[in-house]
């Protein structure tokens, strides 16, 4: 069985939780796959020392999306005491405000090249590196190190090469998709745990679940690429859609949500080009005229989506 763990390497429960999931999976046979969770997009790329961090109000908005039920103040209390009973030691804390984003690649890229014993391998360097070792971690030297003490040593040159970018642009529109909002999220099967919960709670939380039903990757993309929309993410929904607009561009479901996300998006050429190939098609279709319609007006062409408009509210009153 695999667990997959979405969580960002600079959250202090992720590395309390990467402690309680080992304690939680022993004597089981499951494999542990990281996932990328950004707390703080916003963090400079430049690191910045975590005392003058903390004056930032965006941090503030971080770490609720870490442990969304405290204030800030009571996360870093209460994470600091726990660590040391987890045994981390009075030590920990972070000395940096650090960008992920790289960090998160090097995770991929480990897990892509050596499976998830690398992956986790360096995994637990970066955030020992983070909260005990206070390195920055946003440093891509500092990554070139930890990649090689993991036994990833190829992992320096991929990085630098930009390899895992895309993938983990990917992995977050995914996990948005998925519903994954704060870290630690343990998602085994179809059902997810969020925080670092107890390994007790983990152990019965793993044992409880059942193997997801596998669907066809491209049913997959637009499952997620329809639920980003649905959470008013057009730009994310139209990444995850490009692949099966490269290969399944006749596909007319496919190029209804594409026209959707370009609406939405204001992209107006775009969404009427795909919007009249799908009336041409299919000339009943209300919503496609609708929409065709609504597109023609926001780009102040009202004579051409007045008959649009009018066919469609003839065959749906709704769109009256």
């Amino acid at each position: 069985m695999r667990i997959e763990i979405w969580a960002d390497v600079v959250c202090g429960w992720a590395y309390i939780g990467k402690r309680r999931v080992e304690r939680a999976l022993e004597g089981l046979d499951v494999e542990v796959v990281w996932r990328p969770f950004r707390i703080d997009p916003m963090a400079p790329a430049q690191a910045v020392p975590h005392e003058e961090a903390m004056a930032d109000p965006t941090v503030d908005a971080a770490l609720r999306r870490c442990a969304p039920d405290l204030t800030p103040g009571e996360n870093r209390v209460r994470v600091a005491l726990v660590a040391a009973e987890e045994g981390f030691g009075w030590t920990w804390g972070p000395a940096w405000r650090a960008d992920s984003r790289d960090a998160h690649r090097l995770i991929a890229l480990a897990l892509e090249h050596g499976g998830p014993a690398l992956q986790d391998a360096v995994a637990e360097r970066v955030m020992k590196a983070h909260f005990l070792d206070r390195l920055d971690i946003s440093d891509r030297g500092t990554l070139h190190r930890l990649a090689a003490d993991a036994g990833f040593a190829g992992g320096g040159a991929l990085l630098d090469a930009g390899a895992g970018d895309e993938l983990v642009r990917e992995l977050l529109l995914k996990g948005k998709a998925m519903g994954v909002r704060t870290s630690p999220t343990i998602v085994a099967g179809s059902e997810a745990l969020a925080g670092a919960q107890s390994a007790e709670v983990i152990r019965e939380f793993v044992l409880a679940a059942r193997p997801a039903r596998r669907l066809p990757e491209e049913v997959e993309r637009y499952r997620h690429a329809e639920s980003l929309l649905d959470q008013r993410d057009p730009l994310g929904a139209l990444a995850l859609l490009r692949p099966l607009l490269d290969e399944h561009g006749d596909d007319r479901n496919v190029l209804m949500l594409a026209g959707r996300c370009y609406y939405l998006s204001a992209q107006l050429g775009r969404a009427r080009a795909v919007l009249e190939r799908l009336v041409a098609a299919t000339p009943d279709d209300a919503y496609a005229r609708h929409l065709l319609g609504r597109t023609l007006q926001r780009q102040g062409h009202a004579e051409e989506a007045g008959p649009h408009l009018r066919m469609a509210a003839v065959m749906a009153p709704e769109y009256a």
